[in-house]
């Protein structure tokens, strides 16, 4: 079995990509407990697993960034632009 590519985990929805999450960290539990009573058959399933994980979890920070960068956008489009007032220096002599 090819490891999982990221366009598969673009496809999902915000929702979908939540439970495919949920449930590839409960088949690595699965998999560790597997291997704790020594019934695991195909260790390379970590891999695999551990890699759409990661991939998953990828794509969904992707999508967080580029809806809080969406809402900064928004929102810098909306209020007026004021620049921060800097404090005069006086130097001492």
């Amino acid at each position: 079995m090819p490891l999982p590519k990221i366009e598969d985990a673009r496809k999902l929805s915000d929702q979908e990509l939540a439970d495919e999450i949920l449930a590839a960290k409960r088949e690595l539990f699965e998999l560790r407990l597997q291997k704790a009573t020594r019934r695991l058959e195909k260790p390379h399933q970590f891999k695999h697993v551990r890699h759409r994980i990661a991939q998953m979890m990828t794509v969904e920070g992707e999508r967080q960034r580029a809806a809080q960068q969406a809402e900064a956008q928004k929102t810098a489009a909306a209020s007026p632009s004021v620049e921060p007032s800097q404090p005069d220096v006086q130097e001492e002599e």
